[in-house]
């Protein structure tokens, strides 16, 4: 499965707030007489919790089966050590910082080669950040004026108190970031049952 690149405002309507995906939010109808939905079945419910996941993320099928893979292969609980590999990604930790609205904006940011690790740069957007990475950015003028922008932005998530950011450090007048530990469950904002993902995929994993 690709992709996803359609309307996003179809998505929210369907599966809520997806902060990943856009920041618009669903405008529910006040409609006396709306019609209770049918009770949806386990296979349902896990499917849809899987669907969040990809498209907050912004990950394809095998993306998705990939990192399943990978954290059932390492010690701890599935559930969040899948969690803390999609928020170790590259694009994540530029949206996270608060460098782009979206991921997928921070994707873009990536794949144009806006972004250094250690001094090399990278525009791989699946790229596995690491405790201790530095972060920096090409000194081209638009680069920095697009980074200011988002930064700028009321929205943004680094001007709100209620977000943690603690496995990141940014420094705003160098325009540098470090990444100083794994994310950690109290830091995740995308809210999601992880272990319903994990059941939905135990039998292709």
């Amino acid at each position: 499965m690709v992709r996803y690149r359609g309307p996003r405002l179809k998505i929210i309507k369907r599966f809520g707030e997806l902060p990943g995906l856009t920041r618009k939010v669903e405008v529910k109808s006040q409609k006396k007489n709306e019609k209770k939905k049918p009770k949806e079945s386990a296979y349902k419910i896990r499917l849809n919790e899987k669907q969040k996941l990809r498209y907050n993320y912004g990950v394809t099928e095998s993306q998705l089966l990939r990192y399943v893979r990978e954290a059932r292969r390492k010690k701890g609980l599935t559930g969040f050590l899948l969690m803390q590999l999609l928020e170790m990604r590259l694009d994540n930790i530029i949206f996270r910082l608060g460098l782009a609205p979206t991921i997928p904006a921070a994707r873009q940011f990536v794949n144009h080669g806006h972004v250094l690790i250690n001094g090399k740069k990278v525009n791989i957007p699946s790229f596995q950040c690491r405790p201790n990475d530095l972060i920096h950015f090409a000194g081209k003028n638009k680069t920095i004026t697009l980074i200011k922008t988002n930064l700028n932005q009321p929205e943004n998530l680094n001007s709100s108190d209620q977000i943690s950011n603690s496995h990141l450090e940014f420094d705003q007048k160098l325009l540098t970031a470090k990444i100083k530990n794994l994310v950690t469950r109290k830091d995740l904002i995308f809210e999601i049952n992880d272990m319903l993902v994990i059941e939905y995929y135990s039998r292709l994993a």
